[in-house]
């Protein structure tokens, strides 16, 4: 099983009030962290004309984009708010965040990754005019700042649950995805997790358009970024600094065979209300498990979304 934790014995549903009161006393910390960094929040949408496309991302196992329609106008469930978030810095927004639920209808065999969930939520953010320096700071001062309220304020949860952590002294180290090819394989992000003391950033992934492409170099290089959780929890956030220019995300939408799906974007990006920024998502469940070390997702969900498995409720 993977878990840190101490073998303790529990009822379920105290397990699930002490998984419950660390996932509050958690995102109360995000909050209170974003509000001292002058950071303001935005309210998700859930339906829009164009979600993220999660592709052509290797690591993406979706099957298929939840779509409705309403008044004659075809709407798509939310993936992830990037998209939406370049256009709220084209509004004037310059730091803000956003608590998005997300759908992600994912292939059945993820079930067994113990990290995926088909409907979950995000601590999306974006600055306007960011690097990836910057997020990497903002990114570390998060989880440490959300880790530490949990031991002050989640104490006796985290002793039902077994659950003790190992101090952090250092920061977050920073690779890149070919170094950790190289040192551990084509499952490198698994084992690098659990070879981790601490969280770390892996840099350059090749991912979707609006990652933005490091043209002071040759070769495909991306100005992009996940954070590993250690122990084994893997990637608990994704980012990037984004395209902002209007040829080049066109050009990046041609070589995806995307500018048709994404032509309402094409022509914000065309009037110019798309400017450098930088930004991510941290994944609440997935944040809450670790924090928890509970061995799968679905242990920290109230209403379970596990691909693979039917809905109850």
């Amino acid at each position: 099983m993977l878990t840190k934790n101490k073998l303790v014995t529990i009822s379920e549903q105290e397990k699930l009030r002490a998984i419950i009161k660390i996932q509050s006393v958690a995102l109360k910390a995000i909050h209170d962290f974003m509000e001292s960094e002058k950071i303001d929040q935005v309210m998700p949408v859930i339906l829009s004309k164009f979600t993220d496309p999660l592709g052509p991302d290797p690591g993406s196992t979706v099957i298929m984009t939840g779509e409705i329609e309403y008044l004659g106008q075809k709407l798509q469930l939310t993936q992830s708010m990037i998209l939406h978030k370049q256009i709220a810095i084209g509004m004037g927004l310059h730091r803000f965040y956003i608590v998005s639920p997300n759908v992600r209808l994912e292939s059945p065999k993820q079930k067994e990754s113990g990290r995926h969930a088909f409907e979950f939520s995000q601590v999306d953010f974006e600055f306007k005019d960011a690097k990836m320096a910057d997020i990497f700071k903002l990114v570390e001062g998060i989880i440490k700042h959300v880790r530490k309220a949990v031991e002050l304020k989640a104490s006796e949860e985290l002793l039902k649950l077994g659950r003790e952590y190992t101090p952090w002294e250092e920061e977050f180290p920073v690779y890149t995805t070919h170094e950790l090819f190289d040192k551990y394989g084509e499952d490198w992000e698994l084992k690098a997790s659990y070879a981790a003391s601490t969280p770390f950033f892996a840099v350059c992934h090749k991912r979707e358009f609006y990652d933005k492409l490091d043209r002071s170099r040759e070769g495909e290089h991306f100005l992009n970024y996940d954070l590993i959780y250690p122990e084994g929890y893997g990637e608990g956030l994704s980012g990037a600094e984004r395209e902002s220019e209007y040829e080049d995300i066109l050009e990046r939408l041609r070589v995806d065979k995307l500018e048709k799906q994404y032509k309402d974007f094409i022509e914000m990006a065309k009037e110019g209300k798309t400017f450098p920024s930088a930004g991510g998502g941290i994944g609440v469940e997935r944040l809450v498990r670790f924090l928890t070390g509970m061995p799968h997702i679905r242990d920290v969900q109230v209403f379970k979304r596990i691909p693979g498995e039917p809905v109850i409720i």
